[in-house]
C-alpha cells in the first residue's frame, strides 16, 4: 500500500531484490559500513566535569545539521557517512553528537546516555547557538537519537535554536520496543546491541568504580533486564518500567511546534505497528510520513544492487533544503 504525506512527498519504493524488514535493515548495514568521509573532532566540556565529542562534516555556508546517531551508534554508523556526503553536497554541514562514551572513548562518570537523556542535547544546541548566531539550525535523530530529539522538542516547545528537525526509525514506546526485540529474528539485533553494551560497561569498569554490581552482566540477555539492572540505576530511575514510562517520546509529541518530519516504516523489527502515534497525538509542527516497509533505518531503493539507492539520504536533504 502506497502512503502519502501530508508534506506530498511520495511514498518510499523498497527495491524489488530486498524485499522484508530484516533485509532492508541489514543490507546497509553490512554493506555501507565501510563509506567514510573527513571529519575534525571537537571536544565539549560539559557542566558537571565529563564531556562529549562532536565529529564535523566538511564545511559548507549553508545551515548547520546536528544529527544524533542511535543505541551505541557514532561516526562509524553505516547511515552516518552517506548523509554527511548527501547533506554536504546540499551545502549543509553536519555536526554528529557522539553521546557520552560513544566516540571511542569512555566518558569521565559512571552514568553514560540512555533514550531519554536530553540534557547534553540540549547543552549542545544552546553552544552552537551561541557560536553561529546567524546559521539556521537543523536536527536529526536516528533511532535512540530520533527518541532523544522528539522528548527535547516536546519539552521545549518555544526553543528558538533548531528550526527544522526530521526523526528516523524512532522507538516511540520503549516498554513495547524491548518487548518486541525478545521474539522472533528481532533477537538478533538485540543480542547484537547487548554485546556491545556489555563491553562500553566492562571497558568502563575497568577505569573506575561503578555504583551496580558487574557479577550478572553477562547473564543480561534482555534489554529490558540490562536497563532494569544497568541503565536505571545508573540515571537515577527507580527501575526498569520508570525508566521506559519517563523516557519514552510519545508522550511528547503532542506538544512539539517546531517543524519536525517523522519516517517511519510499518514492518521495522525494532518495534510493532501499535507504536506508532496516532495523527490526533502529534503537534502542531509535526508531520508523519509512514510507508509499509523500509525496516530499521533501512529505507533501501534502486533497480538492482549495483545501482543502490539509499532513499533516506534523498528525503532528507530534500527536506532540508527546502523546508
Amino acid at each position: 500500500m502506497k502512503q502519502r504525506s501530508k508534506s506530498g512527498a511520495a511514498a518510499f519504493q523498497p527495491a524489488w531484490w530486498l524485499p522484508g524488514a530484516h533485509l532492508q535493515t541489514l543490507f546497509p548495514h553490512v554493506f555501507r559500513r565501510g563509506r567514510r568521509i573527513a571529519f575534525k573532532r571537537e571536544r565539549i566540556e560539559l557542566p558537571d566535569g565529563d564531556f562529549i565529542d562532536i565529529d564535523w562534516g566538511p564545511e559548507h555556508n549553508g545551515p548547520l545539521v546536528l544529527l544524533l546517531h542511535g543505541l551505541e551508534g557514532s561516526i562509524r554508523s553505516h547511515y552516518a557517512g552517506g548523509l554527511m556526503q548527501s547533506l554536504g553536497e546540499h551545502g549543509l554541514q553536519v555536526a554528529l553528537m557522539n553521546f557520552r562514551g560513544c566516540s571511542g572513548e569512555p566518558n569521565r562518570q559512571p552514568r553514560s546516555y540512555h533514550s531519554g537523556e536530553t540534557g547534553d542535547v540540549d547543552t549542545l544546541v544552546r553552544l552552537l547557538h551561541r557560536r553561529f548566531p546567524q546559521r539556521r539550525l537543523f536536527a536529526i535523530g536516528i533511532s535512540l537519537g530520533g527518541n532523544v530529539l522528539l522528548k527535547w522538542l516536546g519539552e521545549n516547545p518555544g526553543q528558538i535554536f533548531v528550526q527544522h528537525a526530521i526523526a528516523v526509525s524512532v522507538p516511540f514506546e520503549l516498554d513495547k520496543a524491548a518487548l518486541q526485540l525478545q521474539s522472533g529474528l528481532s533477537r538478533f539485533y538485540q543480542a547484537y546491541l547487548l554485546r556491545k553494551l556489555r563491553r562500553s560497561t566492562r571497558a568502563k569498569a575497568a577505569r573506575m568504580p561503578m555504583p551496580i554490581s558487574l557479577d550478572r552482566l553477562d547473564s543480561l540477555r534482555s534489554f529490558r533486564a540490562f536497563d532494569d539492572q544497568v541503565t536505571a540505576p545508573l540515571h537515577g530511575f527507580a527501575g526498569v518500567d520508570d525508566y521506559y514510562r519517563r523516557s519514552s517520546s510519545r508522550q511528547y509529541l503532542k506538544h512539539i511546534r517546531t517543524p519536525t518530519l517523522i519516517l517511519h516504516a510499518l514492518d521495522d523489527p525494532f518495534m510493532t505497528a501499535d507504536c506508532v502515534p496516532g495523527v490526533g497525538e502529534l503537534g502542531p509542527g509535526v508531520t508523519l510520513e509512514l510507508n509499509q516497509s523500509g525496516g530499521h533505518v533501512g529505507f533501501v531503493a534502486g533497480d538492482w544492487p549495483w545501482s543502490v539507492r539509499y532513499w533516506l539520504d534523498e528525503r532528507i536533504a530534500e527536506r532540508f533544503s527546502s523546508p
